[in-house]
């Protein structure tokens, strides 16, 4: 009996002993079996050490725990116990002043069809609310965004916006900062898609203010006032920003109180300020449309018998220019009024028009120039001349006792191309009971009374006294005149043109 209790008692000592003394480690057979699987110092169990690590003591001498999360848990459930996030702050005793600060990270495509731009920015909202105030070692409570939905925010909303996205990649980009005198920094990040009025007038050389508008969507003026801190905007011009055909030539701002059937809403405005960049307009309508009128005026250096050649080109010039001045205004938004570079285009169009009516009247002059002194030889038999002398002298007696008037005649050069021309002189106009012979138009011509107290379209306008003083315009000398009146107009009217539209 003696010996089994003795055994008894031996099981329970080697139990307890086990259990006090924890695992005991394997034996040299059992680790010199794995010798040929580990290299190096013997491992040690990942999970185990990881287990201790974390679960290590950390109480001082005092025996309080060091860990800040406990006490700010404790803070922010303390905070928010007995907050009601429908409220704004200081509500029936004042109104709430919100403090705006906008960071731009980018700007751009500004688009002309659509006039609308597009902006990423940072926006921050500072305000105080009472309620939030604690007294702790803690400065800050930083919070994401889950936390928002808790806690009253400024209902801002941007008025000129068409499409407004809110980041959410990895988390929602928001962030609320609480500040222990109740002290609230509201952060997000977003894209807007903003309407921006682009006054085309003097376009290439206009210049824009593309506005971002925003307000409180339901307090007004009364309830919550909205104002800059010293106008702070952060502007990142390290970053591509996707203006291309602008540049950037500044920002400013504007506070302005406007009236809606719900209320008086006070209004924050910023403007961005953009300049058209001229490179791209002057090589894709200026250079051609250029080039096309001087193109035109090769018509004046082509023989007047080319009548293919001169009519080719002068209907070449016109419909190119036709087909610049449609493409201007393909990529154009369709504004009521006329544009600086529609002007240009315009007066282009012009020049290489009054080019081909050049040719056109030349042409007709000479034609029938020719056609009125063919006619008398064929009525007309060839006389001896003894009978030209007397035909000539029966005429200046019939001249002589007629009233004056101006005509023109065609006569034959003297030169050696015996090239025909119109000769002007002072005659006597036969009176109304005058019988009078058929006369061919061109070839007895009356001018007009304004006609000829100014100026007198013949080779010759050499004649009585009171001519003098009179401009005289030689009709086979107009492509000599439109050698240099057609380079000289126009070279005037682009110093004017551009004179004015730089200035302006």
């Amino acid at each position: 009996m003696l010996p089994k209790v003795l055994v008894l008692l031996l099981g329970i000592f080697v139990i307890i002993q086990s259990r006090v003394e924890g695992p005991q480690p394997a034996s040299k057979k059992e680790a010199s079996a794995h010798n040929d699987v580990f290299y190096g110092p013997e491992p040690q169990p990942l999970g185990r050490k990881l287990l201790s690590e974390e679960t290590k003591p950390t109480a001082t001498g005092t025996g309080r725990p060091v860990g800040k999360l406990p006490e700010a848990s404790r803070i922010l459930n303390t905070i928010l116990s007995n907050y009601d996030h429908k409220l704004r702050p200081g509500i029936g005793e004042k109104p709430t002043v919100v403090t705006v600060e906008i960071s731009v990270n980018s700007l751009g495509p500004l688009s002309i069809m659509d006039m609308e731009y597009t902006i990423d920015i940072i926006f921050c909202q500072t305000w105080y609310d009472e309620r939030l105030r604690y007294n702790d070692t803690f400065e800050t409570l930083v919070l994401n965004g889950n936390v928002v939905s808790q806690l009253w925010i400024p209902d801002t909303f941007f008025r000129n916006s068409k499409k407004t996205q809110e980041h959410e990649i990895t988390m929602p980009n928001q962030m609320v900062r609480i500040h222990k005198d109740g002290k609230v920094l509201y952060t997000i990040r977003m894209t807007i898609d903003a309407g921006c009025s682009l006054h085309m007038l003097k376009f290439p050389m206009d210049s824009h203010s593309c506005p971002l508008s925003f307000s409180s969507f339901s307090y007004p003026e009364s309830e919550m006032i909205y104002k800059w801190e010293n106008f702070k905007l952060e502007i990142n011009e390290k970053n591509s920003w996707k203006l291309f055909q602008f540049d950037f030539t500044g920002v400013s701002n504007k506070t302005e109180i406007v009236s809606t059937p719900a209320g008086d809403f006070m209004v924050m405005t910023l403007f961005f300020n953009v300049s058209r960049r001229f490179g791209y307009v002057a090589f894709q309508n200026y250079v051609p449309s250029s080039v096309t009128t001087m193109l035109s005026w090769v018509s004046f250096w082509i023989k007047k018998e080319c009548a293919s050649a001169r009519t080719s080109l002068g209907i070449t010039s016109v419909l190119t220019m036709t087909t610049l001045g449609t493409f201007s205004r393909k990529n154009f938004p369709r504004v009521s009024y006329i544009t600086a570079l529609d002007f240009y285009i315009a007066i282009c169009f012009v020049f290489c028009f009054c080019a081909l009516l050049e040719f056109a009247v030349l042409n007709f002059l000479t034609y029938n120039q020719t056609k009125a002194r063919a006619s008398p030889k064929l009525r007309h038999p060839p006389l001896g001349s003894r009978a030209h002398a007397r035909i000539r002298a029966r005429a200046r007696a019939r001249a002589s006792q007629q009233q004056e008037g101006f005509v023109c005649e065609v006569v034959t050069s003297e030169g050696s191309d015996g090239e025909e021309r119109l000769s002007c002189s002072a005659q006597r106009s036969p009176s109304p009971g005058s019988p009078q012979g058929p006369r061919s138009l061109f070839s007895k011509l009356t001018c007009c009374e304004w006609c000829k107290k100014y100026f007198c379209m013949v080779p010759d306008c050499k004649g009585s006294t009171w001519q003098q003083g009179r401009l005289c315009i030689h009709i086979y000398r107009l492509d000599d005149y439109s050698q240099v009146v057609f380079p000289v107009a126009f070279f005037l009217f682009n110093v004017l043109y551009w004179l004015v539209c730089l200035n302006l």
